[in-house]
């Protein structure tokens, strides 16, 4: 019942998916940018210890509901985790009422044909079944295409879905994300060949199986309306890409049906210095101005 009730609040309600995954690549500069100074740990051990403090207390931030966040993504080592000796993935559904998602992808291989594809999973399996145990809802994973290559487009598409194939038989809902950088010069371009790519490997989506789709804003307004209303699809969501919340919150109100699915933008302006009640303050104001947008499209 519980997977139904989470289903139904993925696909249906008002609301965003905060990204809390920062993983071992990122995790110095979401630091940084919260006022931890690289230096303030001494091994990965301690970095990932102050991160997890971070996204606790962003979690247990009284804004931090599914009234207006609908999901969150975790890194593995969240979702391992627990916040008031409950197991982060439990906690966020029972207490919070915000659905769990888990980002498994292993990073980027290096660039052919314009794209970066994502590193092999050899334990994916394992990893999901874990996942499954721990109320996780869904996964996320993330690829990158940084060039209008029809051949690079092709082959990072094709991977995500196969991949994706291989998350929905463990009864899980993958987040697609072949992520468009957004500074290249045939950013449009680029994404009329992942619209079309697309389209074409969502034949390869099971019978009465459904994907969700994270995409770089798009140059064209209303671009993937397509996709968010094609049935296979239960959602589709915005990643900030690197604009600014306000810039990325004005794109994503263009574009109808959408919604937030930032990292950087939900965290920009929090700062360990703040006190509980201004950290409160700020990340309630930046909840309701995503949610807005979100709505707004």
């Amino acid at each position: 019942m519980t997977q139904e009730t989470m289903a139904g609040q993925a696909a249906n309600k008002d609301g965003f998916i905060a990204a809390l995954d920062q993983s071992g690549g990122s995790t110095p500069k979401a630091l940084k940018l919260y006022g931890v100074k690289e230096g303030a740990w001494a091994n990965d051990e301690e970095m990932f210890s102050l991160i997890h403090d971070m996204r606790t207390r962003i979690i247990k931030s009284p804004a931090f509901t599914g009234a207006k966040v609908m999901g969150a993504i975790l890194f593995e080592r969240t979702m391992d985790g627990e916040i008031d000796g409950v197991p982060t993935a439990r906690y966020l559904w029972e207490k919070r009422g915000v659905v769990p998602f888990l980002k498994v992808d292993k990073g980027l291989a290096d660039v052919v044909d314009g794209a970066r594809l994502m590193k092999p999973m050899p334990d994916l399996d394992a990893l999901l079944t874990r996942a499954k145990a721990k109320g996780i809802f869904g996964t996320k994973m993330r690829s990158v295409i940084d060039a209008a290559n029809p051949k690079g487009i092709a082959a990072n598409v094709a991977q995500q879905f196969e991949v994706a194939r291989q998350i929905l038989a463990h009864g899980l809902v993958p987040i697609i994300e072949p992520e468009v950088t957004i500074t290249i010069p045939d950013k449009a371009e680029a994404e009329d060949i992942l619209l079309a790519e697309i389209k074409k490997n969502l034949d390869g989506v099971p019978a009465g199986k459904q994907i969700m789709l994270k995409l770089s804003l798009p140059s064209k307004a209303n671009l993937y309306k397509p996709l968010i209303d094609d049935p296979r699809v239960m959602r589709v969501v915005a990643l900030s890409g690197g604009y600014s919340r306000e810039d990325a919150n004005a794109l994503l109100a263009k574009n109808t049906g959408m919604i937030a699915s930032f990292s950087r933008a939900l965290t920009e302006g929090l700062s360990i210095e703040q006190s509980d009640d201004a950290f409160d303050a700020a990340l309630a104001a930046t909840i309701d101005s995503i949610f807005e947008a979100s709505r707004a499209g």
